[in-house]
């Protein structure tokens, strides 16, 4: 069996991708097979994090009992530090640590579409890469721990920003006057493509924000992708703006929906819903 601390959009994409073979914790009880984290860590050698930040992970890991020889795969976005320190407290617990990191929305999980991002030994990785394979359709080992947390900060960065400008875009084609379904086909068509116009393209034009990724969590990434930023050196003056539009969405309601509501930047449509 392998075990999912964490059962919200992420954590419960991976169990729908290891079917009978996973048992999860959740604070949220419905979700849960097991009564607390230590349950999952006595009947599992394997477990995924999926929590909301390396906060949560720290907690969970520093309170949990945890037998030597297990696998900690954790799937959290969190602080590359953090991480780092994480891999360090398991060894010193003769415990294995990889940061898990995944590229893509618990939708493209669940259709076998995501890709891992991975930091660690390297050992250890191709000895869990079978089990990883039922995640995603590639696996990157970036290099050691806390490697695949800051490659998925680069990641999300792009990915972001690809959402922000496909909702620019579609906004000032329909203030041309122009059909915003055409124009997001003639986007997917040319070289202004991205894959965000698959996936989040038609959420944005039907105002459908049922969540896959919450725009507050990107917002949450943006935090941290700024905070790598200012500790690399590296100018991040568009994630600087992208920061400012997800507050403000965040304080008009738009924070627990779906991560395409980045058009609402732009695009103002109050017969569509926010979910």
């Amino acid at each position: 069996m392998v075990g999912i601390i964490g059962l919200g959009l992420l954590g419960s994409a991976i169990a729908d991708r290891l079917g009978s073979d996973a048992l999860g914790f959740d604070i949220d009880s419905a979700r849960s097979h097991c009564a607390s984290a230590n349950e999952v860590f006595a009947r599992s050698k394997t477990v995924f994090l999926a929590l909301p930040n390396a906060s949560v992970s720290t907690r969970v890991l520093n309170d949990a009992e945890i037998l030597p020889g297990a696998v900690v795969l954790d799937a959290t976005t969190g602080d590359p530090a953090q991480m780092a320190t994480l891999s360090a407290l398991m060894e010193s617990r003769r415990v294995h640590y990889l940061d898990t990191c995944v590229g893509g929305s618990s939708t493209q999980v669940r259709a076998g579409l995501a890709i891992l991002l991975v930091g660690g030994d390297v050992e250890i990785l191709e000895r869990y890469r079978p089990l990883l394979n039922r995640i995603a359709k590639r696996i990157f080992h970036m290099g050691p721990a806390g490697s695949g947390a800051r490659m998925k900060l680069a990641h999300n960065l792009v990915l972001g920003l690809n959402r922000a400008v496909l909702g620019e875009g579609l906004a000032l084609a329909r203030k041309l006057g122009l059909d915003p379904a055409k124009a997001l086909e003639v986007f997917r068509a040319g070289a202004a493509y991205s894959s965000v116009m698959d996936n989040k393209g038609p959420k944005m034009l039907a105002g459908d924000f049922t969540p896959e990724a919450r725009l507050a969590q990107h917002r949450k990434d943006v935090d941290l992708i700024l905070a790598a930023a200012a500790e690399s050196g590296s100018p991040a003056p568009l994630s600087e703006l992208h920061r400012i539009l997800l507050v403000k969405l965040e304080e008009q309601g738009y924070g627990d929906v779906d991560n395409s509501a980045i058009i609402r930047a732009f695009w103002t449509n109050e017969a569509n819903s926010k979910a």
